[in-house]
């Protein structure tokens, strides 16, 4: 930079001074943030944002920490369900006609059982009945049907602690509420004040955060609870499905197009 470039650009930050920003958060406090121009601005009111929600938790009392948690458990249920109830994992396309494959060329073994049991929840299944195909229809669909039970109850894990935070959360928000308008009655009592409207609708407002905190928890839970439940239902129907399909398969009542590699 030469000498009149740097003295055009002194004389400009001399002029213009240093930019600021400034303004009251909910706690009262001035805040006054340097160089506002663009990102510091969008700090300062997510900071601002930040202590308002902060605000509110706090206004709520003690039973918001129960709802907060069991919406903490109830994100956590959901996306641990949601990744285990993909059907890619639970009923891989063309399994059937693998272990079919592996039938027509007399390579179904210990080996190749345990790498089936493995696979999947389905391949938990088809691997039962394969291990008991020799003593009979009957024996196969037994084992089919005992293995289907403990995949299911597999599936179905977490999905009643879902319904119960389901219903649950809604009614702690209640209870929030109850607790809050006791202690506002009770307060006005003690103090022999008269009745000061202003007052008593800032303190019901207070009152009523934890009931609306308890639906935005509960009326999630209650979608996912019913998605998950469907989804659950659709993967049994799909195993049970291939399932009589084996035991027709090995039994030699229906035969397998090797080349969609579908029974």
């Amino acid at each position: 930079m030469d000498d009149a470039s740097g003295s055009a650009f002194l004389a400009r930050s001399a002029t213009v001074g240093p930019i600021t920003a400034s303004y009251e958060s909910p706690t009262g406090c001035d805040i006054t943030v340097f160089g506002a121009s663009g990102p510091y601005v969008r700090v300062a009111h997510f900071f601002e944002g930040a202590v308002t929600v902060w605000e509110l938790v706090k206004s709520g009392g003690w039973m918001m920490l129960p709802i907060i948690l069991s919406s903490i458990a109830a994100m956590a249920i959901v996306a641990e369900r949601l990744w285990t109830l993909r059907a890619s994992r639970v009923t891989p396309e063309h399994l059937l006609g693998q272990v079919w494959v592996w039938i027509k060329d007399k390579q179904l073994n210990k080996e190749k059982l345990k790498e089936l049991r493995a696979n999947s929840p389905l391949g938990e299944i088809l691997a039962a009945g394969l291990a008991n195909s020799k003593h009979g229809r009957e024996i196969m669909k037994e084992c089919i049907e005992e293995a289907a039970a403990r995949v299911v109850h597999e599936l179905e894990r977490y999905i009643n602690a879902l319904g119960t935070i389901a219903a649950m959360a809604p009614l702690l928000g209640l209870l929030g509420t109850v607790l809050g308008m006791i202690d506002i009655f009770s307060a006005f009592m003690g103090t022999g004040m008269g009745t000061n409207a202003a007052v008593l609708a800032g303190g019901i407002s207070k009152a009523l955060i934890t009931t609306a905190a308890g639906l935005m928890v509960g009326i999630p839970a209650v979608f996912f609870h019913r998605f998950l439940q469907r989804r659950i239902d659709e993967l049994v129907v799909g195993m049970e499905q291939e399932a009589i399909k084996l035991v027709e398969v090995v039994q030699g009542d229906r035969d397998v197009d090797l080349a969609e590699g579908k029974a």
